[in-house]
């Protein structure tokens, strides 16, 4: 008897909503998880202003098996609206809605601070309750996609948008159970990490 497909809901925390470039990574993300999950999608921020009330979601959430949170960068740190969103989340802390669930997060930044907000989500997502699985998290940033158009080269140890993938499968891998040896990694320099690039 086939396993049933786990159900991964991608939150997409953006200011900008469906018109940001977090949405254009998050239907990236929809378009590789629906090989191997049922996937379902909120966007917090609304055409009305008003974010979407946690209480309205939260039967979502509870069905869901593992999460996938894309946020922007706003001066150093997540939006207001995936403020909101985790301030209304603390009573549910340690239960059974995020208890163990697998969650990844996707970020974008125009130039600096994503990574500083991949770190601290990530850390509020095990404090709630979740699991982190390798590789699941990353920063797509304006200024490395410009560098990377100037010298692909140089960019090569940039996240880039083929790191998705990755992302994706480990998500999709710990949501279905499956086993550590199935991981996939992104494309690590280990030859030139070390090396001054400062004249």
């Amino acid at each position: 008897m086939a396993s049933r497909r786990p159900c991964i809901l991608l939150l997409n925390a953006s200011l900008a909503g469906d018109s940001g470039n977090t949405a254009v990574l998050l239907a990236e993300a929809r378009r590789l998880l629906a090989r191997r999950a049922s996937v379902a999608a909120l966007t917090l921020a609304q055409p009305s202003g008003a974010p979407l009330a946690f209480d309205t979601i939260r039967p979502q959430l509870v069905a869901a098996d593992a999460f996938l949170f894309g946020t922007g960068t706003h001066w150093d740190s997540w939006s207001s609206v995936l403020q909101k969103f985790l301030e209304d989340a603390t009573p549910a802390e340690g239960t059974a809605l995020w208890l163990g669930k697998p969650a990844a997060v996707v970020v974008s930044e125009h130039s600096v601070g994503g990574k500083g907000v991949l770190s601290r989500l990530q850390g509020v997502l095990v404090t709630l309750g979740c699991t982190l699985p390798p590789m699941s998290g990353l920063v797509i940033s304006r200024a490395a996609s410009i560098a990377s158009e100037h010298d692909a080269d140089a960019a090569h140890d940039f996240w880039c948008r083929e790191d998705l993938r990755v992302v994706c499968h480990n998500l999709a891998e710990a949501a279905a159970g499956g086993a550590p040896s199935r991981w996939k990694t992104w494309p690590v320099d280990r030859a030139d990490f070390a090396a001054r690039w400062l004249a």
